[in-house]
């Protein structure tokens, strides 16, 4: 594949949005690499992917220990694509990880335990050829470790240079005002929570988004398209490349129903009327929000990665548009 050299004008491609009360600015679209940069996706295409994001602006990558799969490739994969393409460019780059999920074999390689959270992000940072990551995430609440160990873990790994900003994902919003409050008290920077978010998911809307506003905290979105429902990927039938084709997705088949494709193609003629994509009505339904601070896109070609970066060509939404993808929806 040819070297890359960034576009020189790429900071006019994307628009930026301050995460919380932070100094930091996200893009509003950033990239995830949850699939498609395991062991057995293409390299090749993994890599173009990464280049033309940044090309555009998107300037966050954000991964986890466990993506892949197997587990751990998709960081160790980014670090060859950062190693070739991306070194020059690290301060203008956020790289985020997280922990939190099962890892490795026993007791110590899950949940939110000090000595799991802090040899896993050390492991991560051995897979990426990296000093440090912009933001280190528990990936999800551990109902047995008290919470005052895992935010130690946290403000450990940042004064120890290893992260310089944490975040938390899937916190409902009672254990986020927690989680704020030891955090502020240790003086540990507090920046981000990523919670799963979309027009059929909408949880954050009980109270969380108001928390993160009241503590001061961004947010960035993750299943931004209902692992794909929420395009015209299933309006007619169930393609055998998609995700609820595959056994051992995410997406089964059994929740593609007649009464889903019919609510899915509703939406798509309220899209078609703004002149997008339902993806790109998706993605800009989001982004109405100002607490959500940027959304999370995992893509498999470059052609939907551009097609979610031309979602912010039209952001704006008339009251009859939502009320009518509420009525679609039920809500």
């Amino acid at each position: 594949m040819r070297p890359y050299k960034a576009s020189e004008n790429r900071y006019e491609k994307m628009q930026y949005r301050r995460c919380g009360k932070s100094g930091i600015k996200l893009p509003l679209i950033s990239l995830g690499l949850w699939h498609n940069f395991g062991d057995h996706d293409n390299q090749d295409n993994a890599r173009e992917i990464l280049r033309t994001a940044f090309d555009n602006g998107i300037t966050h990558f954000d991964l986890a220990n466990n993506y892949g799969p197997p587990y751990g490739s998709a960081e160790k994969n980014f670090g060859k694509f950062f190693s070739d393409d991306f070194q020059q460019y690290r301060d203008e780059l956020i790289i985020s990880t997280k922990a939190g999920w099962d890892m490795w074999p026993g007791p110590y390689g899950n949940f939110g335990s000090r000595k799991y959270l802090i040899a896993s992000l050390d492991q991560s940072l051995k897979r990426m050829g990296l000093d440090y990551v912009d933001i280190f995430y528990h990936h999800r609440p551990d109902p047995e470790t008290p919470l005052e160990e895992t935010m130690g873990a946290l403000d450990q790994i940042v004064r120890q240079g290893k992260a310089l900003y944490v975040g938390i994902s899937q916190y409902n919003a009672e254990d986020t005002a927690k989680a704020a409050r030891i955090l502020k008290e240790q003086g540990t920077p507090f920046l981000i929570h990523q919670p799963r978010y979309n027009m059929m998911d909408r949880w954050v809307e009980d109270k969380l988004l108001d928390t993160l506003e009241e503590i001061g905290i961004g947010s960035i979105v993750f299943s931004p398209l209902e692992q794909g429902i929420l395009t015209s990927k299933y309006l007619g039938g169930i393609p055998e490349d998609s995700r609820a084709a595959r056994e051992g997705s995410y997406l089964d088949k059994s929740q593609i129903t007649k009464e889903l494709v019919e609510q899915i193609t509703r939406l798509n003629k309220i899209a078609a009327a703004r002149d997008q994509s339902l993806a790109q009505m998706a993605v800009a339904w989001l982004l109405k929000d100002e607490r959500v601070t940027s959304v999370l896109v995992g893509v498999s070609k470059v052609s939907q990665l551009n097609d979610n970066i031309e979602a912010l060509n039209q952001l704006n939404f008339s009251e009859s548009e939502l009320k009518e993808i509420d009525s679609i929806l039920n809500y």
